[in-house]
């Protein structure tokens, strides 16, 4: 366990300039959301290649999913100002294309399409460790309920566009943290 956070600090460390850059585009918090999720990934494989269990009391679960949604919450409504925000893309893909159509830096536009997906993949996660029976659809209709109100503070703050985009890959997130569970289930215990 020890030399897994060993290696994840070694990874985040030498990465740090990649990092860095995002932040003229985003707020400072992104490098302490991306240690976060890198420590964490590398804690389970570890613990998943090595046959171990990690538990967790339940309080420290909702701590930590606190933490890390002020943290996100943070990221999605504190950025740089120079930036141009309060768009609206109603048109599904059209960002997503945009992105892949090389008028983007590489590190911004891979930055943009993973992070909408997996910054949103804790919370997939979370709401099977909660739940006794998670249902795919109740998460789907609570996700895109959660995300659309985001999205609609985002655009009337003027702190984020309101991008159909962004609905479409957080879902798809939440949903591949669902999707992870049994994967997940098989390491982490929760008491």
């Amino acid at each position: 366990m020890i030399r897994s956070f060993a290696y994840a600090q070694i990874t985040f460390i030498l990465s740090l300039p990649i990092w860095l850059k995002l932040t003229a585009y985003l707020h400072p918090i992104v490098i302490a959301v991306v240690w976060f999720c890198l420590t964490i990934s590398f804690l389970f494989v570890n613990a998943l290649v090595k046959n171990e269990k990690i538990s967790i009391p339940m309080i420290v679960l909702h701590s930590l999913t606190a933490l890390y949604s002020l943290g996100l919450l943070i990221l999605l409504f504190y950025r740089p100002k120079n930036q141009s925000y309060g768009e609206i893309n109603l048109v599904p893909f059209e960002m997503v294309l945009y992105y892949l159509s090389g008028h983007v830096s590489p590190l911004i536009s891979i930055y943009n399409l993973a992070a909408n997906i997996g910054l949103f993949i804790p919370f997939g996660l979370y709401y099977c460790l909660i739940r006794e029976h998670p249902k795919l659809r109740q998460l789907i209709v609570i996700a895109i309920c959660s995300i659309s109100i985001i999205e609609g503070l985002q655009y009337l703050t003027k702190r984020g566009s309101l991008d159909i985009d962004d609905l479409i890959l957080n879902v798809l997130g939440v949903c591949l943290g669902y999707l992870f569970y049994p994967l997940v289930k098989k390491v982490l215990t929760i008491n």
